[in-house]
C-alpha cells in the first residue's frame, strides 16, 4: 500500500525558520551563493541553534509518540550538496524529520500541493506570498532572537495564537476598516452579525488543529488555541457565530478593542502567533515566536 499523509497535520519549514541561519544568511546574501554554499559545507558538523520556529516543531512532533498524527517536511531553497547541515542538526536534536524538499533555488510554492501542506513557515517574504497566494496558510516569521529564553524551553502543551481578519477570516471586514475607519467598521459587523464571515488563509489550518484536539479528551488536549483580535463588542457576536457555524473550537478569545497584543501574548505563552500586520507581529515577536501573514493578491 502507497505511503500516504492524508490523515496527518503536515507543516513545510524552512531551515532558517527551524533553525538559526541568520549568519549564514547574511554571508549569502553579502558575498553570493558560491561563499553560501563553501561555508555551509566547511561547517557542516557544526550543529545549528533552535530557531524561531524550534519549539513549535518539537512540540508538534510530541503528538506521534502513539501514532503518526505530525508531519513536518523542510521546504528549503538550499541544494542537497549544502543541506547535511541541516540533517546533522535534525539528528543532534532528535526531530522526528525525514522528509524533505531542497529546490536548489527554485521557488517552493508549487510543491505545497504536492505533500498536501496545511501551514508553511519561512523567513523568506517572497516564498511566503507565493504560498498564501496559492492558496495556502503560510507566515513569514521573525527569526530575530527572542529575550525570553523560556520561550524554548518544553512545554506539555502546545499553544497556538491567532488573529482574526486577513487570517483566519477574510481580510473583507478589515478592509472596511481602513477604507471607511472604524464607525464603519463597526456598523457593517452589527448588520452582517449573524452571517458567517468569509474564510482567510488560516481557516482550513485551524480546522485542522480542531480536528486534532478532538482525538483528545476535552479537558487533556495537548493543544490549546487562542484568538488575539483587536475587535471588542459588538464586533465579537459575528466571530463566535462563525467559528460556531464552522465547528471548531478556540480555546481561549481575546477582544482587545485596539490594545496592544504583546502583554496578552506573553501571558498566554503561544509556540507561534499569527497575524496579518506588522505593528502587532513584530512587537509579538520579542517575547513569542511570530509570523506575519501576507495579503492575498
Amino acid at each position: 500500500m502507497a505511503v500516504t499523509l492524508d490523515d496527518c497535520l503536515v507543516i513545510g519549514i524552512s531551515s532558517r525558520a527551524l533553525f538559526d541561519l541568520d549568519e549564514e544568511n547574511r554571508i549569502f546574501d553579502e558575498q553570493g551563493l558560491t561563499a553560501y554554499a563553501q561555508y555551509q559545507i566547511e561547517h557542516e558538523n557544526d550543529i545549528l541553534k533552535p530557531g524561531s520556529g524550534f519549539a513549535l516543531v518539537k512540540a508538534l512532533l510530541k503528538l506521534n509518540e502513539d501514532k503518526h498524527r505530525v508531519e513536518i517536511i523542510i521546504m528549503s531553497r538550499n541544494s542537497a550538496d549544502t543541506s547535511l547541515r541541516i540533517f546533522n542538526s535534525i539528528a543532534h536534536y532528535k526531530l522526528g524529520i525525514s522528509r524533505a524538499v531542497l529546490a536548489g533555488g527554485s521557488s517552493l510554492a508549487e510543491y505545497l500541493g504536492a505533500f498536501g501542506v496545511d501551514l508553511f513557515l519561512s523567513a523568506n517574504e517572497g516564498d511566503v506570498e507565493d504560498a498564501i497566494n496559492a492558496g495556502f496558510a503560510a507566515g513569514r516569521i521573525y527569526t530575530d532572537p527572542i529575550r525570553k529564553p523560556e520561550v524554548y524551553k518544553d512545554i506539555d502543551q502546545i499553544r497556538i495564537a491567532f488573529d482574526g481578519d486577513a487570517v483566519l477570516f477574510s481580510d473583507e471586514s478589515e478592509r472596511i476598516f481602513q477604507k471607511d475607519g472604524l464607525e464603519a467598521f463597526v456598523e457593517n459587523e452589527k448588520r452582517l452579525a449573524k452571517k458567517e464571515l468569509p474564510q482567510g488563509p488560516f481557516a482550513h489550518f485551524l480546522k485542522t488543529i480542531s480536528d486534532l484536539q478532538k482525538q483528545f479528551p476535552h479537558d487533556a488536549s495537548p493543544i490549546r488555541t487562542a484568538l488575539v483580535t483587536a475587535r471588542n463588542a459588538p464586533a465579537h457576536e459575528r466571530v463566535i457565530r462563525t467559528l460556531r457555524a464552522w465547528d471548531v473550537r478556540i480555546d481561549e478569545a481575546f477582544f482587545l478593542g485596539g490594545l496592544p497584543k504583546k502583554d496578552i501574548l506573553e501571558a498566554f505563552h503561544p509556540h507561534i502567533f499569527f497575524d496579518d500586520q506588522e505593528v502587532h507581529a513584530k512587537p509579538a515577536s520579542s517575547v513569542v515566536p511570530s509570523a506575519q501573514v501576507p495579503y492575498r493578491k
